[in-house]
């Protein structure tokens, strides 16, 4: 045919599926060759010729590359840089190279490009760079350093940005901003989640239990649980799986706050369709609870001489969550008298904490304010850092100064309050469950606060 340069038959029959394991070199350059010969020949349309035909080879290997579908990808997806002009000149034009030695010499900047102090981002590189380094190659001669993809991350975080806009602005590939981005969270995860967020041990709750009775005069407390609709793009699929009652698409982050707005625990991934309750049930949390597996302190005294009866420790929820022996919520409107409500009060008080830390995040990681753009996996990956440095980032340098930091730039700590009568949930109430929130009723009201 014209003049092509490999020998081929075409046939009316359709084509058999050919072993696509144990490929030649040989069929690779053979695909190149019958898509020359098509390219070259100015009296045949090849859109219309891969469509319509297929030819039949003698190995099964030359038979897939040669195939329509292979050559149409080879003559229509054919990359014309190795690396685009545009980018060639990242350390010259790049926004990192331009701005962060500039951002060193002063200090704010730094915090609000970052969303954290300088301390902390060394500390965070010096932990994480053993798993971004990237070695120099034959076919990767400039390996962005960690430091560079570091703050690639971290204004993607902190913005928002497409993958698309950070690498028009760092002098990067769409694609390769996306990895880098991955590939940082997860090291934020491995290596930062032993240190900041470790499976809490008896002794760490204790410690949360004393917090919160110092800090929002709740007893016997040990953390406080709710669940957060992170926005994501309708992952394909999946029809109103991640549809959830606010009207978008999410992912759901259940996390366990102490006293200070720190995670104890998250678990991330459940569908949005659910509710809390329903992502509650489903959850390993839940689970490693019912099993008695989560190191929780043995029952102990409330903090009241006349109430010597040893009570469990509590986490506490809303009224979406059930009502168990661990687990307090607020007593159903239906029932409430003045000291029911009260009690309410106090326990909504304490339990603020989860809500403020939602918001503290998203008032810093702006990402959280959009949908993101990715794979349900690459989403929980995304979720997991954010998560990690919020803990990070509290700890290195106080919730005060992150809290100023909010004020500052006049952003507002959204507060949701639910009060969704879920009698569902309700019947799920254990009498031990029961027992134990009228106990706390009583000790509350015995010591109303001024």
């Amino acid at each position: 045919m014209g003049d092509g340069t490999f020998s081929y038959t075409i046939v009316d029959e359709p084509r058999k599926s050919g072993s696509r394991g144990n490929r030649k070199p040989e069929a690779v350059e053979t695909t190149k060759r019958v898509a020359g010969s098509f390219k070259r020949n100015p009296n045949l349309s090849f859109r219309e010729a891969a469509n319509k035909l297929f030819f039949k080879m003698d190995s099964s290997d030359e038979e897939y590359f040669a195939s329509p579908g292979t050559i149409n990808f080879i003559m229509n997806n054919k990359r014309n840089f190795a690396v685009h002009p545009i980018n060639r000149n990242r350390k010259k034009d790049g926004e990192f190279y331009r701005l962060y030695p500039e951002l060193r010499k002063y200090p704010n900047k730094f915090r609000s490009c970052t969303r954290m102090s300088m301390e902390t981002f060394d500390m965070v590189l010096d932990s994480i760079k053993g798993r971004l380094m990237k070695r120099w190659t034959n076919f990767n001669h400039d390996p962005i350093h960690p430091c560079e993809r570091l703050i690639v991350s971290l204004r993607y975080l902190a913005t928002g940005s497409s993958f698309q806009t950070l690498g028009f602005s760092f002098r990067m590939g769409r694609s390769t901003v996306a990895s880098i981005v991955r590939e940082t969270c997860q090291a934020l995860w491995k290596i930062l989640q032993p240190i900041y967020m470790p499976v809490p041990t008896q002794q760490m709750f204790l410690s949360v239990a004393d917090e919160f009775w110092a800090r929002w005069n709740f007893p016997n407390c040990i953390g406080c649980i709710d669940g957060k609709h992170i926005r994501i793009k309708c992952p394909s699929g999946t029809g109103s799986l991640a549809y959830n009652y606010k009207g978008f698409h999410s992912t759901v982050l259940q996390a366990v706050a102490d006293a200070n707005y720190k995670f104890l625990a998250v678990e991330v991934g459940g569908w949005g369709q659910q509710s809390d309750g329903g992502t509650f049930s489903a959850s390993d949390f839940y689970h490693h609870l019912k099993n008695g597996t989560l190191n929780i302190p043995p029952d102990a005294p409330l903090p009241d001489p006349d109430l010597g009866i040893n009570m469990p420790y509590v986490f506490i929820g809303d009224e979406a969550y059930p009502l168990m022996r661990n687990v307090l919520r607020p007593y159903p409107r239906a029932q409430l008298d003045q000291s029911k409500e009260y009690f309410n009060v106090r326990l909504s008080r304490a339990r603020k904490c989860v809500e403020c830390a939602f918001g503290i995040m998203t008032a810093k990681w702006r990402i959280l304010m959009k949908p993101i753009e990715t794979t349900l996996e690459f989403a929980d990956d995304i979720i997991k850092g954010i998560c990690i440095l919020h803990n990070t980032i509290i700890d290195r340098e106080g919730i005060d100064m992150l809290l100023d930091e909010l004020a500052e730039n006049s952003r507002t700590i959204h507060l949701p309050s639910r009060w969704i009568q879920d009698d569902d949930s309700y019947r799920m109430s254990t009498g031990s469950g029961c027992y134990v929130r009228d106990y706390f009723s009583k000790f509350v009201n015995e010591n109303k606060l001024n």
